[in-house]
């Protein structure tokens, strides 16, 4: 157990942004035999079982294939999980001075509460491309001796009036700025904060105030993976919603022998925020390279791709709300996921009356239920709390509509989409095996 621990919290410590932890899945991908889908394509490479094989799209999703004894046409078995997590986008033009102190102008992405990201060390992470293609990575914030950042609170002798407000606007979206500077550059006049800023931005990574327009950077915790209580058996880490899921069902890929059916791996962007666009679900990059996948395999029909995917069995991969005694009002007992009770399954998602769910079929949790215990890989069902209390989704429903069986499938966590969320390490180790299991026995 405590090896798989050790790599799931260097996964995370590593992977912290959606380019992260793509650039980390290839890479242990490629370790672990898989060669690019894109070379093959150029190569006109025929595909066979135990062939293994990968593709990317913009840095931001990515899907594995280990191709199957079986025909491809009668269908995958299929993990899908995102790799995005709640944070705080930087704007395309961010940079101001006010009053001797230097702010990054920010949007936060996902579903946060805004007040838990204030007073706590914060890091940027992320890309700037020049004008003529050039991309400089930016990571400021991790090593021990680097700078942190923060947003700043009101503080609580002034505070009367704020903590009169709704826990929504005690802080406003428009006041999560992160303060960078202080220090003025000798000689100017007028913003000189900024311009100091500015100077070492250059000095860094060779970058102008206009390149921030082309820029794709983010903050996050600067804290690193932790072990939990004394007894150590929890893991505390920032994106463990949905990287939790992610890694697992990554660690699982990489681990099986060619099975029977052709095993999948797909890990997403933009689900916080819905999963549009190009490297969302809703986008046709996976459909896409199922279709590449089957011509590599002899498959030269469109009808091809529509079976396969009809035919396959797939598990979403997403986090569950853990129960927690102190709020237990928004739970209901019978029905919810606790800590260490192993891989939660649940048949429906959404909010109310099952609204935007995917709601899975019976007959296909009972194969599931039979291999789960076949292999003694414990599980709970669960919902996402008490009716009418809240609710959430998933990319379930998307892949649904290939006609292919789905259901969630995750790991309870304490303080969801918070900047520290808390796992089971009992847990993360059954979700492993679970996974497995499904790939290599699901028929």
């Amino acid at each position: 157990m405590e090896n798989i621990i050790k790599r799931y919290k260097a996964c995370l410590d590593a992977g912290k942004t959606e380019r992260e932890c793509i650039r980390l899945a290839t890479k242990m991908a490629e370790e672990a035999g898989y060669k690019s889908l894109n070379e093959c394509i150029e190569e006109n490479s025929e595909l066979k079982a135990g062939d293994k094989v990968y593709a990317t799209y913009n840095e931001k999703t990515m899907v594995m294939f280990h191709i199957g004894k079986n025909d491809i046409e009668k269908g995958m078995n299929i993990l899908g999980a995102h790799v995005d997590s709640p944070r705080l986008d930087i704007k395309q033009n961010p940079l101001y001075e006010d009053n001797g102190m230097a702010y990054l102008d920010t949007h936060y992405y996902g579903g946060i509460k805004k007040y838990q990201w204030v007073t706590i060390p914060l890091a940027l992470h992320g890309v700037i491309v020049k004008k003529d293609g050039t991309k400089v990575d930016v990571v400021i914030g991790e090593k021990e001796d680097d700078p942190v950042f923060c947003i700043s609170d009101l503080l609580i002798h002034l505070s009367r009036e704020q903590l009169e407000k709704n826990a929504r606007k005690v802080i406003e979206g428009e006041k999560l700025d992160l303060l960078i500077g202080n220090s003025p550059m000798e000689g100017e006049e007028k913003d000189a904060v900024k311009s100091n800023i500015l100077n070492i931005l250059k000095d860094m990574y060779n970058v102008e105030e206009e390149d921030f327009l082309s820029a794709e950077l983010e903050v996050v915790p600067a804290d690193k993976a932790r072990d939990m209580g004394l007894d150590r058996s929890m893991v505390m880490a920032y994106g463990q919603d949905d990287r939790i899921c992610a890694f697992t069902s990554l660690f699982a890929m990489l681990d099986i022998e060619t099975p029977d059916r052709t095993a999948c791996c797909i890990l997403v962007d933009k689900e916080e925020i819905g999963s549009n666009g190009a490297s969302g679900m809703h986008s046709r990059f996976f459909e896409n390279m199922v279709a590449e996948v089957l011509q590599l395999t002899g498959h030269t029909s469109d009808i091809s791709v529509r079976r396969s995917l009809s035919n396959s069995k797939m598990l979403s991969s997403d986090v569950n709300a853990a129960y927690d005694p102190l709020f237990p009002e928004v739970f209901e007992k019978k029905n919810t996921a606790f800590l260490s009770k192993g891989l939660v399954f649940s048949k429906f998602t959404g909010s109310g009356g099952k609204s935007g769910s995917n709601d899975a079929n019976a007959e296909y949790i009972a194969k599931l239920r039979n291999i789960m215990d076949a292999n003694n890989v414990k599980f709970q069902f669960a919902e996402l709390g008490r009716v009418d209390a809240g609710g959430g989704g998933t990319i379930a429903y998307i892949t649904a509509q290939y006609g292919m069986e789905v259901i969630d499938s995750g790991l309870a966590i304490l303080c969801m989409h918070a900047p520290m969320e808390v796992s089971s390490k009992a847990d993360i180790c059954e979700a492993v095996k679970g996974y497995k299991a499904f790939l290599t026995e699901m028929k």
